[in-house]
């Protein structure tokens, strides 16, 4: 790209990244949101999510309910896992190497960039530990290094397994260890050309026979032609003693975060949907994944709406297409989830914790906090109540970004923060 034009492009970025929070928020959430008319245009909305230090503030939390930071100067914290003995352990880094391919995706990138953190990618996993239980997570050590864009965490079968960009590997453990014995194994290799979206979501089935991989598109809308999306915005199955994979749902745009309910044993995830129909197009969402199951990406969206932009079109698939089970608002970017336990309280006990790193691409930003959706019945039912919040201040500034979100069964809720490298931690007042 030549320099005037380059400059002309990010002039056109900072003018919109300038643009002030115009109007409320529109966005429909629940079982059954009424979904608007699509807008298409030249170049969607865009909003620099510009950062401020939290200096002495903290993220605000439900009365009744204290949070403390239990780890800093973290090197891009994304997913965390409570071990049996209650250590913690962090997934740090960054991944991804699509090129740009049309210049609103150059503007788009600078938009984003001046919203993240400039640390660099750690590629490691943390360990944290609060020995005497006091609250006080005294030890902080590195667990394993030298990964690649380490994200989705599960344990089991007496193994700690990392879905790292390129590949699930699996850690042997012992209770109590603060680092690794050795170099991981590994279970199986997972799409990693191009890595549009790169974060690969774990979670593991209760018998521990099965892991789950959430393995997002390698464009918004098939820009790249669907010989790109090969084996991709898919959730595979492994099994876990042998690497043996297949898909497990399918046309699930860029599935970020899954997990198992706890009494029924479903498969949950939460999906980052498509972008570039207006504000408040297309929700992202919370859903049960089902065996078998197609979503709709890339000719369909929230069941049978049909996106114009792919050509051809397939009829046949988007009347099999199903309809997710709860929308989270468009662009809020979910990319945490986790189950609630009673330790949580009574009105938190029942329901699931949406961890949203929060829009790029809507004047009046959305997202940038941790909900709680209630479940009913094994299914979500009712609107989300905000648990976790304060990560923008009134000026519009942004202190924190939360990413996943983990349920401790002592009763407290772990928030990893990617833009202040910090790991929030949500306890219940006795």
């Amino acid at each position: 790209m030549k320099r005037s034009n380059a400059l002309a492009f990010m002039s056109i970025a900072l003018l919109l990244g300038a643009c002030g929070e115009k109007g409320a928020d529109t966005q429909a959430r629940g079982p059954d949101p009424k979904l608007p008319e699509q807008q298409r245009g030249l170049l969607p909305s865009m909003k620099i999510a510009e950062p401020t230090p939290w200096g002495d503030q903290k993220p605000t939390v439900p009365e009744g309910y204290s949070v403390t930071a239990i780890a800093t100067d973290l090197q891009i914290p994304r997913q965390t896992l409570v071990l049996p003995n209650g250590d913690i352990i962090v997934a740090e880094g960054r991944g991804g190497s699509a090129a740009k391919l049309k210049p609103k995706d150059v503007i788009a990138g600078y938009i984003k960039a001046k919203g993240n953190t400039k640390v660099k990618s750690g590629n490691r996993l943390t360990l944290l530990r609060d020995a005497d239980g006091d609250g006080k997570y005294e030890l902080k050590t590195v667990f394993a290094e030298n990964l690649n864009a380490p994200y989705g965490l599960a344990f089991a079968n007496n193994k700690l397994y990392v879905a790292n960009q390129d590949e699930l590997v699996s850690f042997d453990y012992q209770e109590g260890q603060t680092k690794a014995a050795g170099a991981p194994a590994s279970v199986a290799k997972l799409p990693s050309q191009i890595n549009h979206h790169w974060t690969k979501s774990l979670a593991v089935s209760a018998d521990g026979r099965f892991l789950y991989v959430g393995i997002g598109s390698n464009s918004n809308i098939t820009e790249r032609g669907m010989e790109a999306e090969l084996n991709r915005a898919e959730v595979w199955q492994i099994d876990a003693a042998t690497g043996a994979h297949k898909p497990y749902a399918t046309g699930i745009r860029n599935p970020t975060a899954l997990a198992m309910h706890p009494e029924t044993g479903q498969l949950f995830s939460v999906v980052n949907e498509r972008d570039e129909l207006g504000p408040d197009l297309v929700p992202d969402y919370l859903t049960s994944v089902r065996e078998g199951g197609f979503y709709g990406w890339p000719y369909s969206y929230w069941g049978q709406n049909v996106d114009p932009r792919v050509m051809p079109g397939d009829p046949k698939k988007v009347a099999a297409a199903i309809k997710p089970d709860y929308s989270l608002g468009s662009h809020v970017a979910a990319l945490g989830l986790s189950f609630s336990q009673a330790a949580m309280g009574d009105k938190f006990a029942n329901g699931a914790f949406v961890g949203e790193h929060g829009s790029w691409n809507r004047d009046a930003p959305v997202g940038y906090k941790v909900i709680f959706v209630p479940f009913a019945n094994g299914r979500p039912s009712g609107q989300p109540i905000d648990f976790v919040t304060g990560f923008r201040t009134e000026e519009g500034k942004t202190r924190g970004r939360p990413v996943g979100v983990t349920v401790d069964p002592r009763g407290a809720l772990i928030v990893a923060d990617d833009l202040a490298n910090t790991v929030w931690r949500v306890t219940r007042n006795r």
